[in-house]
């Protein structure tokens, strides 16, 4: 499994050690990456991305579960084979929501923690 590394702000970095190989890490950047990307984002692919506005965000209505769908997403990651912890939290000051998790990859633990 290879990746090309992201630096703080989210874009590429570049150079001969610019990418994440074969690591928890490789696999936390996919679940990252994954959860970041809005469904019907990516114009190559309008049915991919995890649903923010469908099943996440939004009026709280009974019986929905936004961590189902965001669970999901994150066991349908490429590498993951469990999540071993998972949280999230909404802030309605600041109106984000925030997941962390620690997950059982094919190469080890890996924490990810994601903000929208």
């Amino acid at each position: 499994m290879r990746y090309r590394k992201l630096d703080a702000n989210g874009d590429y970095v570049l150079g001969p050690n610019a990418f994440l190989v074969n690591s928890p890490e490789t696999v936390a950047q996919a679940v990252e990456t994954r959860l970041k990307l809005w469904l019907a984002e990516w114009f190559v692919d309008t049915k991919d991305g995890t649903p923010w506005n469908e099943k996440v965000l939004g009026k709280r209505l009974p019986g929905k579960n936004p961590d189902a769908a965001l669970k999901q997403r994150i066991l349908g990651t490429p590498g993951v084979k469990q999540i071993t912890a998972y949280s999230s939290r909404f802030d309605g000051d600041t109106r984000e929501f925030s997941v962390a998790a620690t997950l059982d990859t094919i190469y080890g633990a890996a924490t990810i923690q994601v903000t929208q």
